[in-house]
């Protein structure tokens, strides 16, 4: 079909009203624009396309993912140009007209084309008409994304035909919200981010030794007490002696705010998948119910300091009980397909001196505390299972057998990922060695503390995710890739916005754009252009990337 044979009639969404179109104007850039992720095909065509007072958003479909795309679209431009809703069946010109083709393979693709006519978008799905308008907002003028409006000057778009659509099926961020709490406002800030960068799915580590922070009806005491430590770490941990600052600190999600925000991510296109910890880093949890644990005359307290603990859920009957029903609560609330049960970091020492644990092996005759743990995550696969949920571990889940229908989640190396695929099992590759941005960026003295580690921009964006032992089948079970941003050293949303910026930007690319088209020339290049956009949104990021010299090592590659 082509782009201007539209059926009628069509649905008109918004009329753009900008005054004093005669004045200057402010293109985007064709030559080089800066679209990131770079899309799969882009030819540009020379022309330019003017939003004037007559430019409407017309659409084809009133399925309400649509109409919300139509209204995202509007809000961009709105903001800074002022708009003025109406109705009409009939404007074939100067307008955004999206089209549904139900002939494209990807639901994530789109197609875009921008004359001087109008600009027309094709998509399968919504979701690849919501990537679509993320491009149309990357090839806008940075000045939509400010608070005033653009006076005495019209907005442009630069001519261009693009078929896109993504490399890989999972395109991922984590956020811990564990170590430290951020606010729901913050987290759509955070979600917003992702949009942009057409990432799909929102990694949220919800529980946590230093804290639990998702609200349980059927435990309150995980809230009450579990969502505040009585005081946190200051310096690293590696700091002797250990100083701590002596504030209670905490704070947790109510349903409701939960509700929220996995809306405010549907709406966008981003699956939210939360963290459930189990069965270790969960000091929280017993700490408000100390009998989860093997010993719980031991007088349990959540975390004041960072590392791996060696009090864990004991595999008690009335642990997998709590389990469950924390479970029940958690698929009320997020529709994902996959629930993250953690499975990583898990001492054996307290499970090696419980006589209940070491009773257990003997009964299910075990050989030994790594199948006790398989046995562990086994069990709440099929509970999960039986509620058409599937579960995501961390690698350590393939230690003692691999639960039968797990993906896994290679963070240690690749080698997880390699092991899942040859197995049958799929995998997201999320190495520390490319995809880890609580590691330092830069080896400017004056960095903000970070855990360790060194990670700059041009390593997130040289990873490779599908490791060349794989035979091609099993090249198909490497679903995506993932960046994990651990908070144990990151106070604020500022801090946080640092270390993924522009280290989310490149990673979007790894996950997005065919291999053979990254360029990281290139991907700076186009990164310069982000750069005013991230001004006006006020967001804190680091500056590296775009500084020509190579400040004196400190940290080193620690």
């Amino acid at each position: 079909m082509n782009y201007k044979s539209i059926i009628l009639p069509f649905i008109l969404f918004s009329i753009l009203v900008i005054s004093h179109l005669s004045c200057s104007e402010e293109p985007a850039s064709t030559s080089r624009p800066g679209i990131i992720p770079l899309p799969a095909e882009m030819s540009a065509n020379g022309e330019r396309f003017r939003i004037k007072a007559s430019t409407r958003i017309v659409l084809e479909s009133e399925e309400t993912g649509m109409i919300n795309i139509a209204g995202q679209l509007e809000q961009l431009i709105g903001k800074t140009a002022g708009i003025h809703y109406g109705l009409s069946s009939n404007s074939l010109r100067n307008a955004f007209i999206f089209e549904k083709d139900t002939s494209m393979a990807n639901e994530e693709s789109y197609q875009l084309l921008i004359e001087k006519e109008g600009v027309y978008i094709r998509y399968k799905h919504p979701r690849g008409a919501f990537f679509a308008v993320q491009t149309i907002r990357q090839l806008l003028p940075p000045g939509v994304e400010g608070k005033d409006r653009i006076k005495g000057r019209g907005l442009i778009l630069p001519g261009f035909e693009i078929h896109d659509q993504p490399r890989f099926p999972y395109r991922g961020m984590h956020l811990d919200v564990a170590r430290h709490f951020f606010p729901v406002e913050f987290i759509k800030r955070y979600i917003d981010l992702l949009a942009l960068y057409k990432f799909n799915h929102f990694h949220w580590h919800l529980t946590e030794d230093q804290g639990w922070r998702i609200e349980i009806k059927a435990y309150p005491e995980l809230t009450n007490t579990g969502a505040w430590r009585k005081q946190t770490l200051v310096g690293h941990y590696r700091d002797q002696p250990h100083r701590f600052d002596g504030q209670r600190y905490g704070g947790y999600y109510t349903q409701e705010e939960i509700r929220e925000v996995v809306q405010y991510a549907s709406d966008r296109y981003i699956t939210v998948i939360p963290e459930i910890e189990m069965p270790g880093h969960s000091l929280a949890a017993l700490a408000s119910y100390p009998w989860l644990g093997c010993f719980p005359e031991k007088g349990y307290e959540v975390a004041t300091t960072w590392g791996v603990f060696e009090d864990v859920f004991c595999p008690r009957e009335e642990t997998f009980e709590f389990l469950e029903n924390v479970l029940l609560e958690v698929m009320e609330l997020f529709p994902s397909s996959y629930i993250h049960i953690g499975g990583d970091e898990c001492p054996k020492t307290s499970w090696n001196k419980c006589s209940h644990c070491q009773q257990l092996i003997r009964d299910l005759r075990l050989n030994d505390e790594h199948e006790l743990q398989s046995y562990f995550i086994t069990r709440m696969e099929k509970f999960l299972n039986a509620h058409g949920r599937n579960i995501i571990g961390w690698d350590e889940i393939l230690e003692g057998g691999l639960a039968p229908n797990a993906t896994v989640m290679s963070w240690r190396g690749v080698q997880g990922g390699i092991e899942a695929a040859r197995m049958g099992h799929q995998a997201i590759m999320t190495p520390v060695s490319h995809c880890y941005f609580d590691y330092y960026q830069s080896k400017d003295s004056l960095e903000p503390l970070a855990i360790g580690g060194f990670l700059p921009v041009e390593r997130v964006y040289e990873y490779e995710p599908i490791p060349e032992e794989l035979e091609e089948a099993q090249r198909r079970l490497i679903l995506g890739v993932q960046g994990n941003v651990w908070t144990e050293y990151m106070k604020t949303p500022d801090q946080v916005e640092y270390m993924v910026l522009p280290r989310m930007p490149a990673l979007s690319e790894v996950a997005w754009t065919p291999a053979d088209l990254r360029d990281f020339s290139s991907f700076q290049e186009r990164l310069h252009n982000h750069r005013t956009r991230y001004d006006i949104l006020n967001l804190n990021y680091s500056k590296h990337i775009f500084e020509t010299t190579n400040p004196i090592s400190r940290h080193g590659n620690e």
